[in-house]
């Protein structure tokens, strides 16, 4: 079957567009740390991207749309960077410990947003209270996968170190927990108050980690 191939203008139509809606993202990105998402409505990011409500209404259907495809964007950019220190630790370390490798994933995940707070404020203002709020079941739902999915390198890891699904599951959740309890410390500046850095304590969490950890014969 012969494929149409688009024409010039649809090109420059298309790339046009694409342009728009990224300055549109752009925008609601700042609007959104700075105010909450709660306080946020189309009108104001309108105003900030320089368009009409109306003019953004083509590209997103609203606010809780732009968030979920900003949400989207930072988890894409989180995979990418722990797939990434994967690569690389494969190809250093060919003879890499599973041990080695829950460590470097676990770091790598917790390194992405401790270097890019703003990708933090974005996953925080996900929550308020205790549910996720303003996301339809279906953006919540694949947000969540691609979140699990930055946690695959650390899952493998511990499958080969023996532990059982129960396991896994389990130490999985402590892990993301013990990550986002630090990174929250340590953006607040609460973490001060113990005295001790982000770095210090993922590290000896870790340590710990390691300790406890069945390992395969």
């Amino acid at each position: 079957m012969n494929q149409v191939l688009a024409s010039p203008r649809d090109i420059r139509q298309q790339a046009l567009a694409d342009a728009r809606r990224e300055h549109i993202l752009s925008a609601a990105r700042a609007v959104f740390i700075e105010l909450g998402l709660e306080a946020v409505s189309m009108r104001e990011i309108a105003k900030r991207a320089g368009y009409t409500a109306g003019a953004i209404y083509s590209y997103f259907a609203s606010k809780e749309e732009i968030y979920g495809a900003l949400l989207a964007e930072s988890l894409e950019r989180l995979n990418d960077f722990v797939n990434l220190a994967a690569e690389d630790s494969s190809v250093n370390q060919k003879r890499q410990t599973a041990l080695e490798e829950l460590r470097k994933s676990a770091l790598a995940f917790y390194e992405f947003y401790r270097d890019n707070p703003r990708d933090l404020d974005l996953g925080f203002y996900l929550f308020q209270g205790l549910k996720p709020r303003g996301l339809t079941n279906e953006w919540d739902s694949a947000l969540n996968a691609r979140l699990r999915a930055a946690m695959k390198h650390q899952e493998a890891a511990l499958m080969k170190l023996g532990c059982s699904k129960k396991e896994v599951d389990t130490e999985l959740t402590a892990i993301f927990a013990h990550i986002v309890g630090v990174l929250l410390l340590n953006h607040t500046g609460r973490i001060r108050m113990f005295g001790k850095g982000a770095d210090e304590l993922i590290t000896h969490y870790l340590d710990q980690l390691a300790l406890r950890l069945p390992i395969k014969k």
